[in-house]
């Protein structure tokens, strides 16, 4: 594929500020040239294919960026790892390649969620689940919810008008009292999950969960048992044809007792590891989810210890930051030092983030067969006012390690999920692939 220019979904163009940048439409040749330093503009057109769509999740892969990069350093039944999940894409996009995977993440919820887009579900069963939904839907009132029924939670009242709250408690137990296996009930639950920001009085579109009195959302009743139907009308079809296409004898993992810097695989385990870590506190994924986690169960106060175990974490003691931390990275280490003249708390985030990284990498070194790859997606980000580039750190910190960068390039970001302050703004991922 020496002129990329006669592939038809590839060009050239040259964006605003004059720099040439390769556009690829749709799915990615598998032998596409990425020279080092060399910058693509990859456009998706598979976000809601199959089970990728069945619930939003911040900062995620598009599909077609781990399916290329499966297909291009791992061959059919190898074993892939993705150490900070998700919500699992590399998972499907491995699935439905035929490669074997397992999904490590901190985060409960994001596990939940992942397994069940992995997970075939029998036709019969999901259509008949559907049909006492919808029927469930139809007949509701609100004599059919006890108190009982409604979960207590932080700020519930202020989340959740009074009308919605009945409405969703209702289906909550409709669901669970399905005669049908739990897989299938769990699929309904993450229908549930997915529309539970927008009946809150939360705003939709940022990744703080925070209720703004100037957007004036409102929330009608029988939003949500409206949703519910719409919901499933449109995931149920999704679900059928991605287990009408569910490749037999494939496994997918997804462990709850490892975390990305804790993986406790045997030594060459895997051929392939590739990942999208969290930036420095760049998103916060306990609060972003944290209606859900407490609709589903997965959380009932505070969230401050599971946001403690998260890389990037803000949540850092005063006691940590008292002094300058060094990564040992110059041009890091710099960055972090300007940053302590005027933030010693956010330069310790920082420097957090970077040891963190440095475990990972070491267990994921730890675990490639020889020869195997560790692709890592990451962008920068700004913290007071300054550039922090993470992949330029990573870099030399996996070299240091025992790894050869194989290969370095840009991946332009158009849109972003949900919106964050202009400042916060990542405008390139850059693509690290690292040679064990």
């Amino acid at each position: 594929m020496e002129n990329i220019e006669n592939v038809e979904n590839i060009t050239k163009i040259v964006n605003e500020f004059g720099e040439s940048i390769v556009q690829v439409t749709g799915d990615i040749p598998v032998n596409l040239p990425a020279q080092a330093g060399e910058r693509f503009l990859f456009i998706s057109h598979a976000q809601r294919f199959l089970t990728h769509a069945l619930h939003k999740y911040p900062a995620k892969f598009f599909p077609e960026l781990p399916r290329w990069l499966i297909k291009r350093y791992s061959e059919e039944n190898e074993r892939i790892l993705d150490p900070f999940s998700g919500s699992g894409t590399t998972n499907v996009e491995a699935l439905l390649a035929r490669r074997h995977s397992v999904g490590i993440d901190v985060d409960p919820f994001s596990r939940f969620i992942a397994k069940v887009k992995v997970t075939p579900l029998a036709e019969d069963e999901l259509r008949t689940a559907r049909k006492s939904l919808l029927d469930a839907v139809l007949n509701y009132r609100p004599s059919l919810v006890d108190e009982a029924d409604v979960p207590d939670f932080p700020y519930r009242d202020n989340w959740f008008n009074k009308e919605i709250l009945w409405e969703m408690s209702y289906l909550k137990k409709e669901i669970g009292a399905l005669g049908v296996s739990e897989t299938v009930k769990d699929f309904f639950r993450v229908c549930f999950s997915s529309i539970i920001r927008a009946v809150s009085n939360a705003d939709d579109n940022c990744t703080r969960t925070v209720i703004r009195k100037k957007l004036n959302k409102l929330v009608r009743p029988g939003d949500a048992l409206n949703r519910f139907a719409k919901t499933m009308l449109d995931k149920v079809p999704k679900m059928t044809a991605f287990s009408q296409t569910y490749p037999h004898g494939i496994t997918t993992e997804f462990p709850a007792d490892m975390d990305a810097r804790h993986i406790n695989y045997e030594e060459d385990s895997f051929e392939l590891a590739l990942t999208s870590p969290p930036y420095v506190n760049a998103v916060d994924y306990p609060r972003t989810h944290q209606l859900e986690m407490y609709w589903l169960g997965f959380a009932q106060d505070s969230l401050t210890e599971l946001k403690k175990r998260n890389v990037g974490t803000e949540s850092v003691s005063a006691r940590d930051y008292k002094i300058l931390h060094e990564i040992g990275v110059p041009e890091a280490d710099a960055v972090i030092a300007s940053i302590f003249e005027e933030d010693p708390r956010r330069a310790f985030i920082a420097f957090k983030y970077l040891e963190d990284m440095r475990q990972n990498l070491a267990e994921v070194y730890k675990v490639l067969r020889p020869g195997g790859r560790y692709v890592i997606v990451v962008g920068n980000n700004r913290i007071r006012g300054r550039l922090f580039e993470n992949w330029k750190y990573l870099m030399p910190m996996a070299e240091a390690l025992g790894f050869t960068v194989e290969t370095y390039f840009g991946s332009e970001i158009i849109k972003h999920f949900i919106k964050v302050p202009r400042g916060e703004r990542i405008n390139t991922d850059w693509i690290l692939v690292l040679q064990k």
